[in-house]
């Protein structure tokens, strides 16, 4: 529930600031790629392939450590060994590809001067597609140095979602939620028993569904209300077009975070 709830604040703060729906066609420092057609890509498959099996291996594994632990700081380190095992042999496997993809993607941006590459899936209309110059790199035989300069400053930015989610106010606000949540079951819950029909039942549950969307509205609200202000405020001041979510930029953009974080203390 805390995730989600965050999440959503997020979601709701940036996307409420600027729809990353369209990138105005006259920026032609622009660029997209689609993750699909890399990932699709002949070693990525196969290293996926091979980690898809390792971890079913693991999950086995895990199952019967889980069973043998006998309290929960037992059953806490054996969830942190596994999942260092599968992060390892993901590192091991897909690691080296990933690298080259991104080395790859940098030298198309340098060669083409792009100021920032975003995911195909947020752009309706401009930008240029290096899809293809990125994939014909990461196929070919030679080996790919990094490129020797920075991206240029980009009128794009960006904001880490994920970041955001763990600001105080955000997390005290989840708490409020989390407890006034706790608050209320075990009085509709009562309030459900000694309910004499199930159309009753059904209509105590939606009151309890509409108390707590109340409430979330009232404490999240004016923290989706700060956060797009604050996010508009650094925008203008950086001479930002646009912002979007830090998981849709694949190379470049002006990372504005921080900033955002340090004005919503």
């Amino acid at each position: 529930m805390k995730k989600l709830v965050s999440s959503l604040l997020v979601l709701g703060a940036i996307f409420a600031l600027i729809a990353p729906g369209a990138i105005a066609a006259d920026l032609n420092d622009v660029g997209y790629v689609d993750q699909t057609a890399i990932g699709s890509l002949p070693p990525f498959v196969a290293a996926n392939n091979q980690l898809a099996a390792y971890k079913a291996k693991l999950d086995s594994q895990f199952a019967a450590a889980m069973k043998a632990a006998k309290s929960d700081a037992q059953r806490q380190s054996v969830t942190m060994q596994f999942q260092q095992k599968f992060a390892d042999k993901q590192r091991e496997l897909v690691g080296p590809i990933f690298t080259r993809a991104q080395l790859a993607l940098a030298n198309v941006a340098d060669k083409l001067h792009l100021s920032i590459v975003v995911d195909k899936r947020i752009v309706v209309y401009g930008g240029q597609d290096v899809t293809n110059d990125v994939v014909s790199l990461i196929r070919s035989n030679q080996a790919i140095a990094p490129p020797s300069a920075s991206p240029p400053p980009s009128s794009i930015g960006f904001v880490d979602q994920s970041a955001l989610d763990g600001s105080q106010k955000v997390k005290n606000a989840n708490d409020q939620l989390q407890k006034y949540i706790d608050s209320q079951k075990p009085i509709y819950a009562q309030r459900i028993k000694d309910a004499k029909t199930d159309a009753e039942r059904a209509d105590i549950g939606q009151q309890f569904d509409k108390a707590v969307s109340d409430q979330r509205d009232k404490l999240l609200k004016p923290l989706i209300q700060e956060t797009k202000n604050v996010t508009a405020q650094i925008a203008q001041r950086k001479h930002l077009l646009l912002v979007i979510d830090r998981g849709d930029v694949i190379f470049g953009g002006t990372d504005i975070t921080q900033d955002v974080q340090n004005a919503l203390k």
